[in-house]
This record gives structure tokens, sequence and C-alpha cells, in this order.
């Protein structure tokens, strides 16, 4: 059973809901990623995502952006990460999924990605602009090393394109909450339940929702409809908050105990 089947099936069978924190790896450096990461796992993190840093990041917002280009800047690879998630992998078990645009693997080789992934411990690979063929290929492969490819859905996805999506998935699927690009929003989007009930149509799989998550209040919305719910811009923006003063593994932490309700997750029936 790989480490994503059994952190849901914990879940399930605690009546409890995930927590997915998304980070930028690298961001403000590889050293305090790492510590970011450890912080995250010891605080409610049921799967984590290390987005790996990329010049066009078209499907993110503002903050994401941004963290991506400190990560570029710092001169952070695709190497790099995978060694800080060898080195992560002596301290903690919380599974890892790489979120990641084509073009950075590509040049990696996609082969080549998913023999090192596996080695150093990666869970899965979520590629935001993978697509039918495509991700039919790069499913292929990943599963060649026992990698989950973590699908994404949005609300103007058709139900013929979702049915196709589901097909290619394993580990679970990540249900895009609203249209747009990542970033923190004060309301949830009534169209992720929809979502979730027609993704479900089509797959056993866990259903975790994201993009505009950023409060306890959302958090707790979300874990009555969908498996998981995934926080990244709202982490990420204490990161960007956390430069000046050099804090940032304290202000994360303290944003994500904040975040998680104190009551046990909502032991909705789905």
């Amino acid at each position: 059973m790989s480490r994503i089947e059994a952190s849901f099936q914990t879940l399930r069978k605690s009546g409890r809901r995930g927590f997915v924190p998304f980070v930028s790896a690298g961001d403000p450096n590889l050293a305090t990623s790492k510590e970011i990461v450890l912080a995250l796992a010891q605080n409610g993190a049921d799967i984590i995502e290390l987005g790996v840093p990329f010049t066009d990041p078209m499907a993110d917002g503002p903050t994401i952006q941004a963290s991506s280009q400190r990560a570029l800047n710092n001169g952070t690879t695709l190497a790099d990460i995978l060694q800080m998630v060898r080195d992560l992998r002596r301290e903690i078990e919380t599974p890892i999924v790489l979120f990641s645009y084509l073009n950075p693997l590509y040049r990696y080789g996609f082969e080549k990605l998913a023999a090192d992934a596996a080695d150093a411990g990666v869970d899965g690979v979520l590629v935001t602009d993978a697509v039918d063929e495509a991700a039919f290929v790069i499913s292929s492969v990943l599963d060649g090393h026992s990698l989950d490819l973590i699908s994404l859905v949005a609300p103007t996805t058709s139900d013929e394109r979702l049915e196709r999506i589901a097909a290619n998935g394993t580990g679970f699927i990540y249900a895009v909450s609203r249209s747009g690009v990542t970033g923190a929003q004060a309301e949830s989007s009534s169209s992720a339940e929809n979502l979730v009930r027609r993704v479900r149509k089509f797959t056993g799989l866990p259903v975790a929702v994201g993009f505009g998550i950023s409060t306890r209040q959302q958090v707790e919305d979300v874990w009555k409809y969908a498996d998981a719910a995934v926080v990244g811009s709202a982490i990420v923006a204490e990161v960007e908050r956390s430069l000046a003063e050099g804090n940032t593994v304290e202000r994360v932490t303290g944003f994500v105990r904040g975040l998680l309700p104190t009551v046990a997750n909502l032991a909705t029936e789905i």
C-alpha cells in the first residue's frame, strides 16, 4: 500500500478529513523549506505538496508566482528538491507529492524523474498542465515506479473529460474549487461541492479540494463534502511575510495551528 493510500485509509478509519498543505520548494531557501515541511508534518499535515519552481506558473496567482521566483533566484533545481526529499525521509513518513508544470519535468526527463523520485521517497506527482494523451503517458511512466499521478479537475471540466481524467489518476483527485488561478479568497465556492459530487460518479479515489482555501471556516466547509482540504497560497503568503524577520518556520507553524479546527475532523458521512 502506498503512503498516500495508507494516509487516506487512516483518515477514513478515524472518521477524519485530511489536510494537504502546499509550499514552494526552495522558498525562501532549501534549508528553510526542509524545516517548513518538518513543521507541517508535525502539525497535522496528512499529505504535503512540494511546488517545483517554474518561470511561467500560469495556473498560479501572484503569491505563488513570487514564491516560485524567489526559489529560482536561489538556484533551486528539481535535483535539489529530490535531495531534500531524501533528507526528509530520514525523519518523516508523511506522503509527499511534487506539484509541477510539464516543462521542468520534460527537461529533467520523465523516466529519470520517475526513477529518481521513487528512490528519493516521493509518493506522487501532480502535473498542472498534463492533459489527455500526455497524462496517459506520464501515468504509465510513474506507475512503473509505483508513483501516483495526481490529477486536477475544475468546475469547467466536462463529464466526458472527468471520466478520462479519473481513469488515468491514482492516489487522489485534486478538485479545483473555482475557475481562475490560485490565491486566497474570502468565501468558499459553491461550485466545488458540485464538482466533488460529479467526480464521485467516475471514481472511488479520495477527492481533495484546493484553490482559495485560506481560513478555518473554509477548511471545515470543505471537510463536509470532500476527503481533504488543500491550503497553498495562504501558507506561502506567511512565508513571504516572514522574510524580513527570518521567523519563517515559526510563522508558518502558528498559522497552520490556527487554521486547523480543534475539534476532530468533522466525521461527516460522505
